[in-house]
C-alpha cells in the first residue's frame, strides 16, 4: 500500500517540475536547435508539465479549500474558492492570444515560470502541513493562529 502524501509535499514536488519544464520551453522557443530538436524538447517539456500539474497544482488547491475553512463557514468559501479557479482560468484563456502577439510564446511561458516561482514560495512559507490532521483539529489550527495575529496587532 503506497503511503499517503501531503497537499505541502506534493506542491513542493511538483512545482519545481513545473518550472524547468517551462524553462525548458522558453529555451526552446529562443534558441534555434532545428525542428526535431525543437519538437522533440517542446514535447517532452509539454508532457512532463502536464503530468505534474495534474497531480500537484490541478487538484490540490480544491483539496487545501476543503481543508482550511471552519466547518461553519466551509461551503461558501470553497463556492468563492471555485469561483476564484474560473476566474482565473478565463483570465489565463483570454489573455493569452493576446499575450502571444505581444510577447511571444517564449515570453508568455517566461510569465507562467515567474508565476510558478512566486507560487513555490507561497506554498513553502505560508501553506501548512495538514496530512493525518482532522478537519477538526485543522480549523483550531487557523483559529488559534488567528487569535495570536488578532492580539499581536493589538499589542
Amino acid at each position: 500500500m503506497l503511503p499517503l502524501l501531503s497537499c505541502r509535499f506534493l506542491l513542493l514536488s511538483t512545482i519545481p517540475i513545473l518550472i524547468c519544464s517551462l524553462l525548458v520551453l522558453i529555451i526552446a522557443n529562443l534558441v534555434e536547435l532545428g525542428t526535431v530538436a525543437h519538437a522533440v524538447l517542446s514535447t517532452v517539456s509539454v508532457i512532463a508539465y502536464f503530468c505534474c500539474f495534474v497531480m500537484g497544482f490541478g487538484p490540490i488547491p480544491n483539496i487545501l479549500c476543503a481543508e482550511i475553512f471552519p466547518t461553519r463557514v466551509r461551503g461558501i468559501c470553497i463556492a468563492i474558492c471555485a469561483l476564484v479557479f474560473w476566474i482565473g482560468d478565463i483570465i489565463v484563456t483570454y489573455s493569452l492570444p493576446v499575450m502571444l502577439n505581444s510577447i511571444g510564446l517564449a515570453g508568455v511561458f517566461g510569465i507562467y515560470a515567474i508565476v510558478c516561482v512566486i507560487a513555490f514560495f507561497f506554498v513553502f512559507l505560508k501553506v501548512p502541513e495538514t496530512k493525518g490532521m482532522p478537519l477538526e483539529v485543522i480549523t483550531e489550527f487557523f483559529a488559534v493562529g488567528a487569535k495570536q495575529k488578532q492580539q499581536a496587532k493589538q499589542n
